[in-house]
């Protein structure tokens, strides 16, 4: 029998948070974690809603930084926060770390032996209220968890991961799950936003206009997520996206049996598996058209500066 999660001791553990307008979200994270965790860092890009109110509610540390990415957000959190833990959580603020994982993370991190530096989560995706289990989503195998001092976030536009060094990893079976409240209008919109992200992230690694990280190793993160990155940099990202989502979404949907999860779990398929990678196909598309005129990269940054919206110059950098 599991035990109660009042019963659970809290462990060396600091986790952090980044936040913008999370009012639906936050006060249930923190409360997944608060049992288990000896500090909590919500980074707050300026909200405007009561997110700021319910972290220091929850006895949240709040620090603020002007956004410009995750993954610069997230070092500068590690580069600033005053985080003392002997042990650091990343989490997203619409995630959730279920009973059975926090007891484990109580139990198992302590007994750790000082060659285990990282840990990685299966992670659940919730969509429309109903779990997504087929189609290659469950379990996605996370570098969540790592030893201070042995682990930085990548400097990438987009999917960026946690990357350790100093040892090795092991991976805890518990509940963790990614489970946004929003409507379609707020996911299709993320996705949006995300899809110019990776346009920028695949312009930059053909183009090389500002530093990206080339880290993602299986020795540096889930063997998992080692293999996708290989398989999206050096095969997927070469095709024709007119191909290549298409195929994709065939892969996910049928042979790894995208369709069991229903009518809702066609709608996420199709949105994420397929119209998403068909979007960033496009812009990359015409992102290209765009700066096909141009041969310095200073000024290449700047056109996709105005493109796009967002700061894309050297200070863009880790």
């Amino acid at each position: 029998m599991m035990a109660p999660i009042d019963s659970i001791d809290k462990v060396d553990l600091s986790a952090v948070i980044l936040t913008y307008n999370e009012e639906l979200h936050l006060e249930r994270a923190l409360k997944s974690i608060s049992k288990i965790s000896k500090e909590i860092f919500v980074i707050d890009s300026f909200s405007t809603d009561r997110t700021l109110e319910i972290a220091k509610a929850h006895g949240a540390i709040v620090l603020q930084n002007k956004f410009i990415n995750q993954a610069k957000q997230f070092q500068w959190a590690l580069d600033n926060a005053p985080i003392s833990g002997g042990w650091i959580l990343r989490l997203d603020a619409d995630e959730i770390i279920e009973p059975d994982l926090a007891l484990e993370i109580t139990k198992r991190i302590p007994a750790l032996p000082s060659d285990v530096v990282g840990i990685n989560l299966k992670r659940k995706h919730i969509f429309m209220d109903r779990w997504v289990r087929y189609g290659g989503r469950y379990p996605l195998v996370m570098l969540r968890i790592w030893r201070a001092g042995h682990g930085r976030v990548e400097n990438r536009w987009m999917d960026e991961h946690v990357v350790i060094w100093g040892g090795r990893t092991v991976t805890f079976d518990g509940g963790f799950a990614d489970h946004n409240l929003n409507d379609l209008t707020f996911f299709t919109d993320k996705h949006n936003k995300y899809a110019t992200r990776e346009a920028i992230e695949i312009l930059n690694h053909r183009l090389n206009f500002f530093p990206r990280d080339h880290s993602v190793t299986t020795q540096s993160t889930s063997l998992q997520t080692a293999a996708k990155f290989f398989i999206k940099e050096h095969i997927y990202n070469h095709l024709p996206f007119t191909l290549s989502a298409s195929l994709y979404f065939a892969w996910r949907y049928i042979f790894q049996l995208g369709f069991l999860d229903g009518r809702s779990g066609l709608v996420y398929h199709f949105l994420q598996g397929y119209w998403y990678r068909f979007l960033v196909g496009a812009k990359v598309m015409e992102l290209e058209h765009a700066i096909s005129h141009l041969t310095d990269k200073q000024l290449i940054t700047e056109e996709l500066s105005r493109i796009t919206g967002f700061k894309l110059t050297s200070e863009s950098s880790l």
